[in-house]
């Protein structure tokens, strides 16, 4: 059966460790001029089978190895229904990766004698969007003052582990950042990071390409809720994040009447809308409590090199 009809019951091997918190192992990197022979083969692909558009992604497990999901109706967030996709594995040997009926050379994916599909490389909507007027910049490029723990790569990325001096209530928030490619690795040992919203409630950050989309993955804001569509992009690809953020609601004596909520946009698609947040707690290793006061925009350190730029928070407290 073609691999781009097969439905799978389960991920292979590693990929099914995307749930279990794993330490990295394997290499990090950050600069895609500087990977291994299997970089240039991981990625999106999108293109016809007769009348049939299709989207595959490709995503390196290291040492020659890759799995391929494929998505009738196109790409997630770019014509998938959502519902119809196959799954494979296959190895790259000689300079071409073989998976099933597919074959990648060159930056060519072609099936069988069927079709061939082009190697595509999307860019975000909200990508490089500039602060309006009424913005607070929290990070241009130009230094880590506005940081706790702040610190700098040596091409000016501020590196995760490190929590905003100034605090916010309701606020919408733009945040880009850059996955580290560690083929090697799997599940939360792979690009691990988050960002929480008033240091309470973190919407992961993952290499979560090509995998089911959890809680606990890219887009999943930690142990309350599953993105409604898994829109991570490959590793080393700029991402962004656009969270509307609304407050929990207390009375004078200090009691919680409305519990907050967020709208989250991942490379510029809704994932999560309105969602309800639990009031009375945080999420797992937020370091702030719950609570009416104001709270910082944290960067969470997993021992990955994930990288950030172009942050900024427009107030929204009425």
């Amino acid at each position: 059966m073609p691999m781009y009809l097969r439905l799978s019951v389960a991920l292979v091997c590693g990929l099914a460790l995307a749930s279990t918190a794993v330490e990295a192992k394997g290499p990090s990197y950050t600069d895609p001029k500087k990977t291994d022979a299997d970089f240039a083969f991981q990625g999106e692909y999108t293109g016809k089978l007769g009348d049939l558009k299709m989207g595959i992604q490709v995503i390196a497990l290291g040492e020659g190895k890759f799995h391929a999901v494929s998505f009738v109706g196109g790409l997630p967030g770019d014509g998938w229904d959502g519902k119809k996709k196959g799954e494979s594995s296959g190895e790259l040997n000689e300079g071409v990766l073989k998976i099933d009926d597919i074959e990648i050379k060159d930056g060519k994916m072609k099936i069988g004698d069927a079709a061939t599909f082009e190697k595509v490389h999307r860019k975000s909507s909200t990508l490089d969007e500039k602060p309006p007027e009424d913005a607070v910049v929290l990070f241009d490029g130009k230094n880590a003052d506005n940081w706790v723990g702040g610190k700098l790569t040596e091409d000016g990325l501020l590196m995760q582990g490190c929590t905003s001096k100034q605090t916010f209530g309701s606020h919408r928030l733009h945040i880009e950042f850059l996955l580290p490619y560690q083929p090697q690795d799997r599940g939360q040992g792979r690009g691990n990071s988050g960002v929480y919203v008033q240091g309470r409630y973190e919407v992961q950050m993952l290499d979560s390409f090509g995998l089911e989309g959890k809680d606990n993955e890219c887009g999943g804001v930690y142990s309350v809720s599953a993105p409604k569509l898994n829109m991570c992009y490959p590793p080393l690809s700029w991402q962004t994040y656009d969270i509307d953020y609304t407050a929990a609601k207390y009375d004078d004596a200090g009691k919680l009447t409305e519990n907050p909520r967020m709208t989250v946009r991942h490379n510029g698609v809704v994932i999560h809308e309105n969602l309800e947040l639990p009031g009375e707690r945080n999420t797992t290793a937020a370091p702030a409590k719950a609570g009416p006061e104001p709270g910082p925009v944290y960067l969470q350190n997993h021992g990955n090199p994930v990288r950030y730029r172009n942050i900024w928070v427009v107030k929204t407290d009425s």
